[in-house]
């Protein structure tokens, strides 16, 4: 047997590209990595599998744990980690879940090709930057009052298309149609609230950011074709979450269970796994609570790609119909969800919270929460890597609903910290660099911000993209490389 030491902590090789830790001690179930012995020795250097093993000591866990590619550590859970907890005799864990809840991704694909928007790019990262609010703090698209605060918390982009920030197909692209059932404002504190009213329609700072993107692969042209993509269309990626409503709702919602489910705390290694109960009045507290910042996050990015396509209009004097700038996808991460999933060999099926942190929902062709527009090929599935490398497009593969719960990886993954990437990079010769050796405009509200999201701060997306694509859990379809990027 084939096996990786990892600073005390051995993994087993299942097969290609699946390592196990095994059960052992008061782990509830093994844990899965699912990586290349390159992407394993930069995972090692921090601590992600000690995570990941300490993740198998929650109530319920089911089957294993698991790690993506392009896992590294994170508050309690691994980012890139994927845990199926009992919906009904398991728990819930916002540690597990993100304090930025649904921090995802969209892109938007358009008619214009790359030579259409050379000579713009100033221009454009110019108007784009002055239009599209970022950074910490307040400032966004809209300022919501109490009643319309609790509107975009219940309804989701429903609200925006109401309020005509949207048009119907946009609903239509998004994961859960923008709305997530279950969602209930009241249980969102005021400070969440009065945190998240003035932020609506703003990427926020550190890797959030929007992205123009050109396309410049299509491995598969029949999925291609489905998604509307082709080689050298221009496409825009949208990367940003909840904002503080988001993370005050996290940091709420772990202060209450450290008080009112000790006994459960003291039996987990880290108490920042702390977690509610299945059934307990907190885990559906939380869980209505969660599924309302999924919404504002979602309504987030939708303002934004809104303002986007007015930016679009004035630079290229024509309408965003013309440009046929519709939403690809919108696809969450930083989230838990309550699915139905075949749990051994013999079919039965159990309802889990499917924590995805970090992690992709990659569903495979046919199932039913794939749109209908895309149901034939599989969900669609967006990798972003760095401001100098490519991103890929994917779609779900046939595979992920029975290694990982139907999810694969959300991007490249951070190969070190904000603080040693500010000691190692200095943001204007990065800005500089990527301007003139690949031709991509960068502008950010400080040269710290670019020192954090410098290229080499992060793996190899090729690679991360890699591993998923061998193993079947999501499927390249198409790769795309920056224009020009603004970020917080």
């Amino acid at each position: 047997m084939t096996t990786f030491d990892a600073n005390g902590i051995t993994l087993e090789r299942v097969r290609e590209y699946v390592w196990e830790i095994p059960q052992e001690g008061d782990m509830r179930a093994p844990a899965r990595v699912l990586a290349s012995e390159a992407l394993l020795e930069e995972i090692k250097e921090d601590k992600s599998l000690e995570q990941i093993k300490n993740t198998t000591h929650l109530p319920g866990i089911t089957n294993h744990a698991i790690c993506m590619p392009d896992t590294h550590q994170g508050y309690g859970f691994p980012v890139g980690g994927v845990g199926a907890l009992d919906a009904e005799n398991g728990c819930i864990s916002p540690g597990a879940v993100g304090y930025d809840i649904n921090c995802g991704v969209r892109m938007m694909r358009t008619n214009l090709t790359y030579d259409e928007v050379q000579g713009h790019e100033e221009e454009l990262v110019d108007s784009l930057f002055a239009n599209i609010p970022s950074g910490l703090g307040g400032g966004g698209i809209v300022e919501a009052g109490v009643d319309a605060i609790d509107e975009i918390l219940a309804r989701g982009v429903d609200w925006a298309l109401e309020n005509g920030h949207a048009v119907e197909e946009d609903l239509l692209h998004c994961e859960d149609e923008g709305m997530r059932e279950g969602a209930d404002p009241e249980k969102v504190s005021q400070k969440a609230k009065d945190r998240g009213k003035n932020q609506i329609g703003s990427l926020g700072s550190g890797n959030h950011f929007l992205e123009v993107q050109r396309v410049t692969d299509v491995f598969d042209s029949g999925v291609g074709e489905a998604y509307g993509l082709e080689e050298d269309q221009i496409v825009v990626l949208i990367h940003c979450g909840s904002r503080g409503l988001g993370h005050q709702t996290c940091n709420d919602y772990l202060r209450k269970i450290e008080q009112q489910h000790k006994g459960l705390l003291d039996q987990l290694p880290d108490k920042e796994l702390a977690a509610a109960p299945a059934g307990s009045q907190l885990a559906e507290d939380y869980y209505g609570a969660m599924n309302a910042a999924i919404n504002f996050a979602w309504v987030n990015r939708q303002l934004i790609m809104h303002r986007t396509r007015q930016v679009f209009e004035r630079v290229f004097d024509r309408s965003w119909e013309e440009m046929e700038m519709d939403l690809l996808y919108d696809v969450a991460h930083n989230i838990a969800k309550k699915e139905t999933h075949v749990v051994n060999e013999d079919g039965d099926e159990r309802e889990l919270y499917v924590h995805r942190k970090g992690a992709t929902r990659a569903f495979p062709a046919g199932h039913p929460e794939v749109p209908k527009a895309y149901r034939d090929v599989g969900q669609p599935v967006i990798i972003p890597g760095s401001m100098g490398a490519g991103s890929y497009v994917l779609r779900g593969g046939e595979n992920s609903m029975d290694l990982t719960f139907g999810s694969t990886a959300h991007g490249a993954g951070r190969l070190m910290s904000r603080t040693q990437a500010k000691n190692e990079f200095w943001g204007g010769d990065v800005q500089q660099d990527l301007e003139d050796q690949q031709a991509i405009y960068v502008k950010a509200q400080s040269g710290a911000t670019i020192a954090e999201e410098a290229p080499g701060v992060y793996k190899d997306v090729d690679e991360v993209v890699r591993v998923s694509d061998e193993l079947g859990i999501g499927d390249k379809v198409a790769r795309t490389f920056p224009v020009c990027n603004i970020k917080g």
